[in-house]
Formats: C-alpha cells, sequence, structure tokens
C-alpha cells in the first residue's frame, strides 16, 4: 500500500500508464553495477523470491539487476536487446523512452517499448560528427519487451516482441543477456551447467580444455541439438540463477525461409566480452550446422527483412542450491515430457529380442550373444531376462527351440558349472572383501590405477602418449571410491561381517561433499569429467547405506545424486530428429580426439543403472516422489525400443570395426541397438549390444503397470 499511495503521488500509475520520475519508488535506487549510465531513475518488480531494480541510462531506460531476496546481486542484464548488423561497426542497444506498469492479483509486468539506437543520433553534435557517418536514420528494430511476475512463483517470464523496419544483415541480434555475478561475486561460482554440454565447478572453465581438446573443446554458443535441457545454470555459495527457452521457438523466419530458433549462450567465466563475471544469454542466428557453432558474429549472415518479428521468450529464477537444484526445479515445475510412443509395444519387443536370440544371435556350439571381434563373444549362458520370457510363453515355438539350443550345451566346455554351496559363496566374498580392504585408503577412498586394477584397454597409455593422462594415478573421483563401495556394503550385508560395512560406510562419507558425477567411464575419458554412470552408482550407493545404516543423509544424497542424471538427459527434441529421453554418456572426449560425447548420445549406461537399480530393489518414483521417475524409466526405455536396429533401416555404419557392416547387411545384428546415435544427424554408429537390457527393464515396467493397471504407458 505504501508503494502504491507513493506512485500516485508521484503521477506514477498502474494499468498502462507511463511512469514518471523514479519510477514509482521513494527515491531512485544507487545501482552496484557502475559500468553503464544513469539518470538517477529506476524501476522495481519484486515478490518474495526476486528483486529485479531496472535503470535509465542517459537515451532511455536499458539495464536492470537481479537480487535475491536478501539483497545479493545475483546478475546484471546489461541492456534489453542489442543488435549488430554486417554493414555498421558498432553494436546498437535497444532502449525505451518509457516503462508501463500493468498489474493484476494474478501478475504484475513492466512493459518497455524498445528500439535500437541510431549511431548517427548518437553522435550527432559531438567531435565524430565530422568524420564519421552511418547511412541507417532510424532504429532498425522497435518492439517491447516485457518483465513479468506473480505473487507466488520464484519464475519470471521474460518476453521480447520485436519488428525489424528495414531490410539488413544480421551479425547477431540478442535477447535476454544475463552476466552472472557482475559487480558482485565475479568469476566465483559453485558450478555451471548447460545440460548435455558443459558442466563446470569451482574455478573450471566452461568450455575449457579439462575434458576436451580443441577444437572440441569451444562450447560456448552449441549446436541447439546437443543441449540436452533447455535450461542454464550457475550458483554461488548457495544461491542459483537459471535461464530457461524453448528450443523448438520459432525466434525468426520470413516467408518460407528456415527458422531461427533461440541460441544459447554460456560462458563461465565470460571469455566472450573478456569480463569479471559469467554470461548465459540467448541470441539468433542459432548455429544449425555443427561447422558454424560458436559463431557470436555470423560468418553468414542471413538477411532480415521489413517487418519481420523476431521473438524470444524466457524463464528466469533464483533457487537456494545449485545447478543441479535449478534444473530439478524446472522440471518439477514443468514435469517431464510423455515419452514417444514405442517402436514395438513391450510384449511385441520381448517376442522380436526372444526370437533375435534364437537366430542371429545364437552360435551353434558355442552359445549366444552379438559377436563382433571374436567367436568368444558368445557364451553358453541365457540373457537373464530370457528364463523369465521362456516361463511365461512355455508353449511357443521359439521357447521349445531355445530350450533344445540350450540343452545342445550341456556338455563338453559350454556345460555350465556346479551350484555353489553357501560355505564356499561365504569364504569367497569374504576373500573378495578382504581384497578391497586391502586398497582401500585410511581416508575411506580408492585409488585410480589406470596402469593396474583400472586398465581395461589401452585408451590411457595412447592419451597420455599422444597429448597427456586423462587422469592421474593415485588420484581418486566418484566412481572409483563408489564401485567399490557399493561391493563392500553387499558383502557386509551378505556375510555379515561389520568391518565390511564400516569399510563402505567410510567410502560414502568420503564422497559426501562431491556434487559432480564423476569417473564413471575411467577407461576411455577423463577422470575428472561428468559423468552418467557414475551418478548412478551414486544414487544406488547411497540409498543402500540409508537402508542399512538408517541415517537420513544418505538418502537426501542419493535423491541428490539420481537428480544429477537429468543434466544428461534429452527433455526435448527438435522436430526432424527423434531423441526424446536419448542420454550421454559423459560430457567429455575420449582419448582426448576419438569421440565425442557432447555431440554423441549412448543409451547402455542409463538402461544399466535402472536395471541395477530394479535389482537393488529401489524404486526411484518411491524414493523421490517429486520427479516421476517411473515416466523417466519409460521414457530411457522407449528410447532404447528406438534405438533396435534392423538392417533394413539402413542408419547405421561401423566404426572402429569396419568388417562388420557386410554382417550388418545380412542380418545378424538384428534387433540388437547400437553404442551411439549422433544428436546432429540423427544416425546411428558404433557397436552393437545386447539387447538384453532392454528386456530387463521392460519387465520391470510391464510389473508396474500391473499393480497400476489404470496407468498408461
Amino acid at each position: 500500500m505504501k508503494k502504491m499511495f507513493f506512485a500516485l503521488l508521484l503521477g506514477v500509475c498502474v494499468s498502462g500508464v507511463a511512469f514518471g520520475a523514479n519510477g514509482g519508488d521513494d527515491k531512485a535506487l544507487t545501482p552496484q553495477f557502475k559500468q553503464s549510465s544513469y539518470v538517477n531513475e529506476s524501476v522495481t518488480l519484486e515478490n518474495p523470491y526476486i528483486t529485479m531494480n531496472f535503470f535509465k541510462r542517459i537515451k532511455g531506460w536499458g539495464w536492470g539487476e537481479i537480487h535475491t531476496p536478501e539483497g545479493k546481486l545475483m546478475a546484471v542484464m546489461d541492456h534489453l536487446g542489442e543488435l549488430m548488423i554486417r554493414d555498421q561497426d558498432i553494436p546498437m542497444r535497444f532502449e525505451a523512452d518509457s516503462v508501463i506498469r500493468e498489474k493484476s492479483a494474478e501478475a504484475e509486468s513492466l512493459i518497455f517499448h524498445v528500439k535500437s539506437v541510431v549511431v548517427r543520433d548518437m553522435l550527432k553534435g559531438t567531435s565524430f560528427d565530422n568524420w564519421m557517418h552511418y547511412p541507417y536514420t532510424e532504429p532498425a528494430i522497435t518492439g517491447t519487451v516485457t518483465v513479468t511476475i506473480t505473487p507466488d512463483s520464484p519464475v519470471v517470464k521474460l518476453k521480447y516482441d520485436l519488428t525489424a523496419t528495414g531490410n539488413y544483415y544480421l551479425r547477431y541480434l540478442r535477447g535476454p543477456w544475463l552476466k552472472v555475478g557482475e559487480s558482485s561475486f565475479g568469476t566465483e561460482k559453485d558450478d555451471a551447467i548447460l545440460p548435455g554440454v558443459d558442466w563446470a565447478i569451482g574455478d573450471e572453465w566452461t568450455s575449457g580444455s579439462d575434458f576436451f581438446k580443441d577444437p572440441w573443446a569451444l562450447r560456448v554458443a552449441p549446436h541447439p541439438n546437443k543441449v540436452s535441457v533447455p535450461v542454464m545454470a550457475i550458483s554461488h555459495d548457495g544461491d542459483a540463477i537459471g535461464l530457461a527457452w524453448d528450443p523448438n521457438a520459432v525466434a525468426a523466419r520470413w516467408f518460407n525461409y528456415r527458422t531461427q530458433h533461440p541460441q544459447p549462450v554460456f560462458a563461465s567465466p565470460n571469455f566472450v566480452d573478456r569480463m569479471n563475471n559469467q554470461l548465459m544469454g540467448l541470441m539468433i542466428p542459432d548455429a544449425s550446422v555443427e561447422g558454424h557453432e560458436n559463431e557470436l558474429y555470423s560468418q553468414l549472415a542471413p538477411e532480415v527483412r521489413i517487418g519481420q518479428k523476431i521473438e524470444f521468450e524466457a524463464e528466469l529464477w533464483l533457487k537456494k542450491g545449485n545447478s543441479v537444484d535449478i534444473i530439478a526445479d524446472w522440471v518439477i515445475r514443468h514435469g517431464l515430457p510423455e515419452p514417444s510412443t514405442p517402436k514395438w509395444e513391450y510384449r511385441e519387443a520381448l517376442d522380436l529380442m526372444a526370437q533375435a536370440y534364437n537366430t542371429n544371435l545364437w552360435h551353434e556350439g558355442r552359445g549366444f550373444g552379438v559377436v563382433q571381434r571374436s567367436i568368444n563373444e558368445a557364451s553358453p549362458s541365457l540373457p537373464g531376462f530370457l528364463h523369465r520370457y521362456m516361463q511365461e510363453n512355455k508353449k511357443a515355438q521359439v521357447t521349445k527351440e531355445l530350450q533344445a539350443k540350450l540343452e545342445s550345451l550341456q556338455t563338453g566346455d559350454a556345460a555350465p558349472a556346479a551350484p555353489e554351496s553357501a560355505e564356499a559363496r561365504k569364504a569367497r566374498l569374504t576373500k573378495q572383501g578382504d581384497e578391497i580392504l586391502k586398497i582401500q585408503r585410511a581416508d575411506g577412498s580408492f585409488a585410480f590405477e589406470p596402469d593396474g586394477r583400472h586398465y581395461r584397454k589401452d585408451d590411457f597409455k595412447v592419451a597420455t602418449s599422444f597429448v597427456e593422462p586423462m587422469g592421474l594415478d593415485g588420484a581418486t573421483a566418484l566412481d572409483i571410491t563408489i564401485l567399490p563401495a557399493i561391493e563392500l556394503l553387499h558383502i557386509g550385508k551378505e556375510t555379515g561381517e561389520q568391518r565390511f560395512l564400516d569399510a563402505a560406510k567410510k567410502a560414502i562419507d568420503f564422497c559426501m561433499p562431491m556434487t559432480r558425477p564423476e569417473g564413471g567411464d575411467f577407461w576411455e575419458t577423463p577422470l575428472h569429467a561428468a559423468n552418467l554412470f557414475a551418478a548412478g552408482h551414486a544414487a544406488i550407493a547411497n540409498y543402500k547405506a540409508f537402508e542399512q545404516f538408517g541415517d537420513e543423509k544418505y538418502k537426501e544424497k542419493a535423491i541428490y545424486w539420481m537428480r544429477t542424471i537429468i543434466p544428461f538427459t534429452h527433455l526435448w527434441e527438435p522436430k526432424e530428429i527423434p531423441m526424446l529421453y536419448n542420454t550421454k554418456p559423459v560430457l567429455s572426449s575420449s582419448d582426448w580426439y576419438f569421440a565425442n560425447w557432447v555431440r554423441d548420445h549412448v543409451q547402455w549406461e542409463v538402461l544399466s543403472v535402472f536395471a541395477q537399480s530394479v535389482s537393488n530393489g529401489i524404486r526411484w518414483e518411491e524414493v523421490d516422489p517429486e520427479i516421476d521417475w517411473l515416466k523417466f524409466h519409460r521414457g530411457i526405455t522407449n528410447a532404447a525400443i528406438r534405438w533396435m536396429n534392423v538392417h533394413t533401416d539402413d542408419n547405421w555404419r561401423p566404426h572402429n570395426i569396419p568388417e562388420t557392416y557386410e554382417r550388418y547387411k545380412a542380418g545378424e545384428f538384428d534387433y540388437c541397438f547400437p553404442d551411439t546415435h549422433n544428436a546432429t544427424t540423427g544416425e546411428y554408429g558404433g557397436m552393437f549390444i545386447s539387447p538384453a537390457a532392454i528386456a530387463d527393464n521392460i519387465y520391470y515396467l510391464l510389473d508396474r503397470e500391473a499393480e497400476q493397471p489404470a496407468k498408461k504407458k
């Protein structure tokens, strides 16, 4: 009421009437940001979650500050838009002569009627007037920028509705443009995440060469398809800021020419402007081709036509926590997207997989498997899901044929081993546990041994000799310590030996301060790169620790680690490439140069995490009900069914085993799924993987549906 009284007293009013001096506040505010002109007029938009102060430049309203409720300056919006055209070497910012407040019970908005500055007018009457002359005599862009809040939501809605006044070639047009930390904490951060693309912590740089080498390292303006969740987030000392947008939105299009979508720009520290802050923003043109990524000044300037619309819509909000909390909050508010309809219904997919093991995945005299390098890849062991399938389909012809194949393997080298006695099993587990205890360090951690127990293949040797090590011998990371902790928990529970449980607890406690999942693909990627596998393993380990020890901190950390899977998961898809719920394995490269895991999806790791969760009796949808993990589980499983390959699709090519292509064309890998999917081309490649992991997840979903028959797939 006090603010309303002063607004009326000063001639500043609501419902569409322009502001006078001070924008309706008792007195003009003093901005913390000093790198802008200011004429002692300000206006405030606030609710219990956020305060936004906007300030007037010499020529008009043009910039703002974003504060937490406690008064901490989180970011500066140092313009209301900016335009750079090909034929003028000075950018033009958008400014407004006046600001209008519209207020109702549901929302409150500030509306800025903006226009791009005319450089010619700005120089008139100055010493530049005689020797600099630009041809443009009117604003190139006009329109409105609307900032809206509601009383009960932390989300600020940003809407840019702009119109071109002429024909010109565009180097860039910037919409929401936030300099996080400007005039406050600078480049310091807890973490910074552009999902699917970048995840930096502490003093690491986004687009840094810690986990990539050039030219892949630069990811400041990536191909939009590479962004898995359309959110940018940066946090500092327990406060986080997020910017979200619709990646399929039409930012600009003229006639029947190609659509420009909002292009995210992300840099921490802000190496774009080379300033002591951090940048997240949206612009056009977009990087629709990989060869034009990171062009903050477009090399192929598209023409903008008179009357053409340019629009940006975005959400801006603050939250206590870190960047993971920002992304989880976006999911909780928006909900997970509905999974795509599976390529085959679940029962049909199981039939196809069973038939594959009966035909192309059967190798006479050797067993079952996906044979790519050697016949030794075949095994007499039947994949676990087929035991259930055969039990439920006893009369099916495929079951009879599979049973006959199993019986043919009962003699000779392929014969199964005799069952293990309880005593022998306990002795084996105890010996295994003692071996793990021998290598556990005093602080509870375990060391990375690239030439020892972690040696899988020669990738580390190649990387070390070619460039530098991807991880140092003796270092540790989340997954390096969590994996033996999971083993120790299991061994301690099975043997009843407390020392194994105590050692597991010590290892998990060592990892408690960690916030970024690291180390899961240690055999070929940088040790400390953000990793989905590590996220899943840590979630399982912490929840099992909660079950064993009863301490709520382990449940809370399990939920946190499970939520760190979200930044790796595609929760949107472009119209031309199906990729909903595809996942990235790790935000890095392999061997520094030989595979780009920002461009490529991998599905087997997330399937493994959920299958392992099921085998451990964990239902994430019950552990963390704020997020619909059952829908997420359906999503990643339906995506994997989409990946199941049939050679007639002709959408796969080999990578490191080129000779498998002829066998692929012959159908030898039908109904398996490939190692990778390219986010920019939509094509598949790499090794083929057994579909058994898909089947395991399908059975869990079928069982859950049986418990909840009214719930749709």
